[in-house]
């Protein structure tokens, strides 16, 4: 509409791809007006979230990747946390909102989930095809390089509360 002001985006990374809201809506009502074919886990160790290392996009990023056919946004968050990390979290993962997208180079938009869990004690990392590494990063630091802005600025929305709120 005429004289409205553009959205600001959330974050845009290196390849132009924007993060342009983050909604808390209702784990079982997923927005209708894009694709929601993802899933991210924000797996909580203290202060520090997990981060994997993408062989193929060479950057740091939450684990999470495709929802498969038949299968529901939680089932593929604990897949993929499982399958990239060898982790399960302590406990079942909590819903922590939709994540919208605008992802390059065609504009297409789509959702992803973002899920949230704990992990007091880590199992050694298995290497695997998709994942070379995993750390743990304090998201009130800074980015760690090759980071995938985007996840990261989902995991600073999505801090447990002590942490965000600094006590």
């Amino acid at each position: 509409m005429p004289g409205e002001s553009p959205i600001e985006p959330l974050a845009v990374d290196r390849h132009g791809n924007v993060l342009v809201a983050f909604s808390r809506a209702a784990e079982g009502a997923p927005p209708e007006d894009a694709p929601l074919p993802l899933a991210l886990v924000a797996l909580w160790r203290g202060d520090s979230v997990l981060l994997v290392f993408d062989r193929r996009r060479q950057g740091w990023e939450l684990p999470g990747g495709i929802i498969e056919t038949g299968e529901s946004p939680r089932e593929a968050a604990s897949r993929e946390l499982l399958e990239e990390t060898g982790q399960t979290a302590d406990g079942p993962l909590e819903f922590a909102g939709y994540a919208k997208f605008l992802l390059q180079p065609d504009q297409r938009v789509e959702y992803g989930a973002l899920f949230t869990g704990n992990l007091a004690h880590p199992e050694p990392f298995r290497d695997n095809n998709e994942v070379a590494a995993f750390r743990w990063w304090d998201p009130t630091g800074p980015l760690p390089e090759g980071t995938a802005s985007l996840d990261l600025h989902l995991a600073r929305l999505v801090m447990p509360r002590g942490l965000a709120d600094g006590t």
